[in-house]
């Protein structure tokens, strides 16, 4: 009760400093004063980067309304999945998991095909796999850009959302870099960085299969703000994966100038439901 207290204060302080607003509260963070219908105004955020593993947890069972159940328990605004099946096998039970997600949790859904294949026969629907943006808010615009890819590697992508939150455009960019090659990764960064440009505000969110630390995540490091890094809540050093005992912080959320990181924690509610464990950050958008 008392981290959730400081929790909440700290939103609350935070939003008075940037709207010079005091913002009333009881028991909970408010975000003061309504905004403009013009889009003036401060706005808070929950936003979240989930590895889904197509929705096979880490008993071997494949559960997409679990996958939903962990995003509503967490309270997020906005959702960058990854590993995302849609009409991609058996192993899924052939179905578009990103519009059922939307379905059982009543957002909007944009999906990024990284696989694309022709449909088997006697089906209307191609073989994709790839990420999804889950959204509370209306998304009025999207696309899909694949990146780098050596031979033999799998084609990865950086899937963009624009986002109307209260009469404000906000930019959502989720990705999944290379697994198994660094070489990859080293191009993959800084094409994100190209292409995200001078956009804001702005999130990206993904899995990049790399530490912080690593060469390829400088591009990264040097440009945005580390969430974790700067408002990291709770013990851990934010690892997310393998789920059930995580040492690897390899799922991130940065974000740019204009959206600040207030709290940042990793969701521990259910670490069966996939082999990472969602990230999670409460961000300030500022005018």
């Amino acid at each position: 009760m008392l981290r959730r207290t400081l929790s909440a204060l700290a939103v609350v302080f935070a939003l008075a400093a940037t709207t010079g607003t005091a913002a009333a509260t009881t028991g909970t963070a408010t975000t003061g004063k309504a905004p403009a219908a013009d889009g003036r105004g401060a706005r808070v955020l929950d936003v979240m980067t989930f590895n889904i593993h197509h929705a096979q947890g880490t008993d071997d069972v494949l559960d997409v309304p679990r996958i939903a159940d962990v995003v509503r328990r967490s309270g997020a605004d906005v959702v960058g999945l990854q590993e995302v099946d849609n009409h991609y096998s058996a192993r899924s039970d052939w179905a578009d998991q990103a519009a059922d997600l939307a379905k059982l949790l009543g957002y909007h859904v944009v999906f990024g095909a990284n696989i694309d294949n022709a449909p088997p026969a006697g089906s209307d629907h191609r073989i994709q796999y790839g990420t999804a943006i889950l959204s509370r808010y209306p998304i009025t615009a999207s696309d899909n850009t694949w990146l780098y890819k050596s031979p033999g590697q799998e084609q990865r992508g950086l899937l963009h959302a624009t986002l109307n939150v209260r009469g404000k455009a906000v930019q959502f960019y989720c990705t999944h870099l290379a697994a198994s090659s660094q070489t990859d990764r080293l191009q993959q960064t800084p094409q994100i960085v190209d292409l995200i440009g001078d956009k804001e505000p702005a999130v990206l969110v993904g899995d990049f299969n790399a530490l912080p630390t690593a060469p390829e995540s400088q591009p990264l490091q040097s440009r945005y703000t580390d969430a974790w890094a700067l408002s990291a809540h709770g013990r851990g050093d934010g690892a997310t994966y393998p789920a059930e005992a995580p040492t690897e912080r390899i799922d991130a959320i940065y974000t740019t100038g204009d959206v600040k990181p207030l709290v940042t924690r990793v969701v521990q509610a259910d670490p069966t439901a996939s082999d990472h464990l969602p990230l999670v950050s409460k961000v300030l958008v500022t005018p």
